[in-house]
């Protein structure tokens, strides 16, 4: 196979790609999704993009659990749980991230719990900023809508909120719970799209028509069809605008992907969830890819498959094409 023909319109070269893997879950109580980035990496992933798709990887051959960041006590703060440790970590995390995007580099991350999002985003958003003078836009694939305030959420954990932390929907003060995040970091509601919704809470449904954010769900993929709705979804972010790709890997169907902490039947197939990918690869304008929420503790049987699936979305998000 050969390196993509389509030519990015926001980065230096179309072969240069910085990948961090994340150890960690601290943003929801399921362990073992700290385990999915040596997961991806053995099923040889990283030798794919290397070997298959003619990418210069940079990595530092590490999957990063950010130990030394995580605080001795960590009480909850205005129902959050963990928001010290993931605060800390998603910062690091976005100084990671914004390092490989200032140097005009695709950035994969692999997690890891959405909460990641945080540090992954914030960290491109800024760079890009610095570098072209652009917002960005997001497109967040998922089940789960993950824009709760900590005020609107009934679980307390953070994988649920990191949409709001990002567009400032939700806010903190204190530099040890998200403090952190400047006007810098964030990307506006306008920008945001989301695919393969079907598990979305009532705080969220508000929040979603309050700000009037464009979200395609599982409904509406089965009443226009995925061509259609990616139509739409990349009309709408428009032409111009740099992308920032974030897949839940439970917005697929959980007989493509069991293995994953909040399952919901009636999801995306594997081809969906890969044509997403392609087609947001053929626009020329995505700088930054996300896979997160694969737990191969979960459903063992499972797990390959999981894993199969989660390399399949990079790899067409990464211009591997069937033809």
């Amino acid at each position: 196979m050969d390196a993509s023909t389509i030519q990015n319109k926001f980065l230096k070269t179309n072969d240069d790609l910085g990948l961090v893997a994340v150890g960690f879950s601290g943003g929801q109580c399921k362990a073992g999704v700290d385990a999915a980035p040596m997961a991806l990496i053995e099923s040889g992933l990283v030798d794919q993009l290397q070997n298959d798709l003619a990418y210069k990887v940079h990595y530092d051959n590490e999957v990063h659990a950010y130990t030394s960041l995580l605080p001795s006590s960590d009480p909850p703060h205005r129902g959050m749980k963990n928001p010290r440790a993931v605060s800390a970590v998603t910062q690091e995390l976005s100084s990671q991230v914004y390092a490989h995007a200032k140097e005009g580099r695709f950035v994969l991350t692999l997690g890891g719990d959405h909460s990641i999002a945080i540090g992954t985003i914030s960290g491109t958003a800024k760079a890009i900023r610095e570098r072209l003078g652009r917002d960005m836009a997001v497109i967040w694939v998922d089940a789960h809508a993950d824009i709760n305030t900590p005020e609107t959420s009934d679980s307390g954990n953070i994988h649920g909120m990191p949409v709001a932390f990002l567009t400032g929907l939700a806010s903190e003060n204190a530099e040890n719970a998200f403090g952190w995040l400047k006007p810098e970091h964030r990307v506006s509601v306008k920008k945001l799209v989301y695919i393969g919704l079907r598990d979305i809470d009532r705080g969220e449904k508000r929040i979603l028509r309050e700000h009037g954010i464009k979200a395609f769900s599982m409904h509406d993929i089965d009443r226009h069809g995925i061509g259609k709705v990616m139509d739409m979804a990349l009309g709408h972010i428009g032409t111009d605008t740099p992308i920032h790709l974030s897949f839940d890997i439970d917005a697929l169907d959980p007989s493509f992907a069991p293995s994953t902490g909040t399952a919901v039947r009636g999801g995306l197939t594997l081809r969906e969830g890969d044509f997403i990918a392609e087609c947001v690869h053929e626009t020329g304008s995505l700088v930054a890819l996300d896979l997160v929420e694969v737990n191969p503790s979960l459903e063992q049987n499972g797990a390959a498959e999981t894993v199969r699936a989660g390399v399949s979305i990079v790899r067409c998000a990464l211009g591997d094409t069937l033809l």
